[in-house]
């Protein structure tokens, strides 16, 4: 089974237990307005072209018109391949040449993105691979119920994102309605896995109380639930939607976040909370 993959990332020290190896999975059904990852969005491998200037040498112009060939003809490295095709066998063999690394470091793998749980059936082989590495996955939880059990199956940490507690206002932030996300949640909560809850912090959109008390609310009650990270916004990532050929079309305020009035939100709820 092929997969498309657009980052493989060594020594990871946020992604999880351990040192670990985070495995950026390229596709997502959301179209995230803040998306911290922009040239993840596509399924297919694609050209991200940068600010440095062009010579005008041709030399992408004779090649193939496939992105990597594109790619591989610019002298100057202004063009460059986001995405490769890879067999879950090839991978996994890459991923185990650190095992005893893992082993040493309480750490393993991490699968990111995009969305891991759109490549499901290359997931899941890829899972199989692995056997006796610690594996973890970040997910928007955006995927079929069945997909989602059988991931629980097959993973031993969940990072669950969290986007916005309301259907209507998630549809405008990403594109698609929350009720697959809020399902899938319920199938988390009741299973043994267990998961730390990730949400974003973006100014003028999810970053509210009346939202994150919502937030709360949906994670009550949960056993398996380890701790809630709010992740503040990163303000670099609008420049990495250029090279993708993509418009940033969110605008953020600069009001800075109180962010320990956040936190309580979530520790007065008796849920462990902390900010990255």
């Amino acid at each position: 089974m092929k997969g498309c993959v657009f980052e493989i990332r060594e020594f990871c020290v946020h992604d999880g237990p351990g040192a670990r190896t985070t495995v950026f999975f390229k596709g997502c059904p959301l179209r995230c307005l803040w998306c911290q990852n922009p040239e993840g969005l596509a399924f297919e491998p694609e050209l991200l072209i940068n600010d440095r200037p062009c010579l005008g040498c041709g030399n992408c112009r004779r090649a193939c018109s496939s992105p990597e060939q594109r790619a591989a003809a610019c002298p100057t490295g202004r063009k460059r391949l986001a995405g490769i095709w890879m067999e879950a066998a090839d991978l996994a063999a890459r991923l185990l040449r650190d095992r005893e690394f893992f082993a040493d470091s309480g750490g393993g793998v991490t699968f990111s993105g995009g969305e891991p749980l759109a490549q499901p059936e290359f997931l899941f082989e890829l899972c199989g691979e692995l056997s006796g590495i610690h594996k973890a996955i970040e997910t928007s939880g955006f995927a079929p119920p069945e997909v989602y059990a059988e991931m629980l199956r097959n993973v031993d940490l969940v990072f669950q994102d969290l986007k916005h507690s309301d259907p209507e206002r998630h549809r405008q932030l990403t594109g698609q309605d929350n009720l697959p996300i809020l399902n899938n949640l319920k199938l988390l909560k009741h299973s043994k896995t267990p998961f730390i809850a990730r949400i974003p912090l973006i100014p003028g959109a999810n970053a509210d109380a009346a939202n994150l008390r919502n937030c709360a609310a949906l994670l009550a009650g949960a056993p398996n639930l380890l701790e809630v990270q709010l992740l503040p916004y990163n303000p670099a990532a609008p420049a990495k939607y250029r090279s993708a050929g993509r418009e940033f079309a969110l605008n953020i305020p600069d009001d800075p976040l109180p962010f320990e009035e956040l936190r309580r939100i979530f520790t007065a709820a008796g849920l462990p909370c902390s900010v990255l």
